[in-house]
């Protein structure tokens, strides 16, 4: 093959900064945007908020951007038509395996905060990562299911017997995946009583503890002895000369127990209460349905006018040059700001468009939505749709959703229309609260009722929207006459 020099024309998109910044703060959450806010004005000089007099600056965020400007195409694109994957936006750090890798983390702590797992999930996430084989992670599977918010199995005798039932499984075989469960994290997990999930704490204690052997010991000898409500009101003399140790090697013991958890499930239990700050308000004004921006969800910014002024444009020194590069960061900063609220009120404002329906006659007038629907009325990528629906909250007169709420898949209809998930889960809402108790409607009756409306859906997909909400089958929602 011979080789040849060609000239070849082509555009490609560059991942500036600008673009970079405009991206990640696209697709933050109220919480994170003032928080990267905050880091804003602590790190730049140029940036503070805007008081009383608005005035005195021109580079400012408008509470309620005019869908009709946009960003200087100098400094960031007028939308962010952009395909780009992490590593596409974070290329700019320096190479590396282990820069990679710290980057994963903070990536995935940062996510571990603003969504915890549950206490099942923790579970299952060490399962997946423990050496079982397929038996074992089926038999972990059962027991993960089966702990309670407290952490506590809670009927071991049934899901002993279910367990025992399966092929391939004796009762050597299952205490054996027990305790390998028990080793998980939060220590004392997957106990039968309170004895034992101390027990466990204790034995996962380390050397490095600040509890000696010897406490640890009789510890698990009192909790072995079912001693424990005899220390309700302390050591005595009594208790001590029954285990053979002295009340102080006692006290000692009694103080590592009280310094356990006796319930290890409770940091993982959701009993904070998760407040929504709805990015987007939706109201209908003389017929019209009205998209406007939250205008508290984040400050108002501004440009220092009076640090502005001491840039000089020929002095090279190091302090003009560092007054320089901070004045440029913040119009960047400002000008991404100012983008992802524009983008966010367009997204908004098509969606309220497509899902008018929804908010004159409810969940049954949802229509069939997808990303590319709206992408392509914006004349955006799905990616920046996807950026800018993640995490964010409408108000609406009927309640606050999640943009991603109102996307959905579509089944077709007799008719050779379609119809929304969302919507036929409302109508199967609606003929289940309907039905009579004594004589509950099946899935295959569902099917046949939702078939009358021309909505024509398989017996399985009835089952499996069902499920979704949470409502059991007919031969358990049955109730006599």
């Amino acid at each position: 093959m011979k080789q040849t020099t060609a000239l070849r024309l082509g555009q490609q998109l560059s991942m500036t900064p600008a673009l970079q910044q405009a991206i990640k703060l696209l697709q933050m959450s109220t919480l994170d945007l003032r928080q990267e806010i905050q880091d804003a004005l602590e790190s730049n000089l140029m940036l503070e908020l805007e008081e009383d007099n608005p005035s005195a600056s021109t580079d400012e965020i408008p509470a309620e951007p005019d869908l009709e400007a946009s960003a200087s195409s100098d400094d960031i694109p007028e939308e962010l038509p952009v395909d780009a994957d992490w590593s596409d936006v974070y290329d700019t750090a320096p190479s590396g395996s282990s820069n990679a890798d710290n980057e994963a983390s903070e990536e995935y702590r940062q996510a571990s905060l603003h969504n915890p797992p549950s206490l099942a999930e923790h579970l299952q996430w060490q399962a997946a990562v423990h050496p079982f084989d397929e038996t074992g992670l089926e038999l972990a599977h059962h027991i993960i299911d089966a702990v309670n918010e407290d952490g506590y199995l809670e009927d071991w005798a049934s899901l002993r017997e279910e367990c025992l039932a399966k092929p391939g499984v004796d009762e050597k075989r299952l205490l054996k995946t027990l305790r390998s469960v028990q080793n998980f994290d939060p220590p004392g997990i997957a106990a039968r009583d309170l004895g034992e999930c101390l027990s466990l704490q204790i034995k996962q204690l380390t050397e490095g503890d600040a509890h000696n052997s010897a406490a640890r010991a009789l510890a698990l000898q009192i909790l072995a002895a079912n001693a424990l409500p005899a220390l309700a009101n302390g050591p005595d003399a009594t208790l001590a000369r029954q285990l053979h140790t002295t009340v102080e090697r006692l006290a000692d013991a009694l103080e590592l127990i009280q310094s356990l958890n006796p319930r290890p499930g409770s940091p993982y239990s959701n009993t904070d209460f998760q407040y929504v700050v709805p990015e987007v308000f939706v109201r209908k004004e003389r017929g019209r349905w009205r998209v406007s921006l939250n205008p508290d969800i984040a400050p108002r910014l501004r440009i220092n006018s009076y640090y502005q002024s001491l840039v000089r444009r020929a002095d090279r020194s190091e302090d003009q040059q560092t007054l320089k590069n901070h004045l440029q960061e913040a119009r960047f900063f400002l000008n991404s700001l100012r983008s992802r609220n524009e983008t966010l009120l367009r997204v908004a404002q098509s969606i309220v468009e497509e899902q008018r329906a929804f908010l004159e006659y409810g969940e049954e007038a949802m229509k069939p939505l997808i990303l590319r629907d709206i992408s392509e009325r914006l004349g955006v990528h799905e990616s920046t749709v996807s950026r800018a629906t993640a995490h964010k909250y409408m108000h609406t007169p009927r309640g606050i959703f999640e943009l991603k709420y109102f996307f959905s898949s579509q089944v077709g209809t007799v008719s050779g229309g379609s119809a929304s998930s969302t919507a036929i889960q409302a109508m199967i809402k609606r003929l289940i609260s309907g039905e009579n108790p004594a004589r509950p409607l099946s899935d295959s009756k569902l099917a046949k009722l939702l078939l009358e409306d021309e909505v024509k859906v398989a017996r399985r997909t009835v089952a499996k929207y069902r499920e979704a909400m949470g409502i059991p089958p007919s031969h358990e929602r049955k109730q006599p006459a």
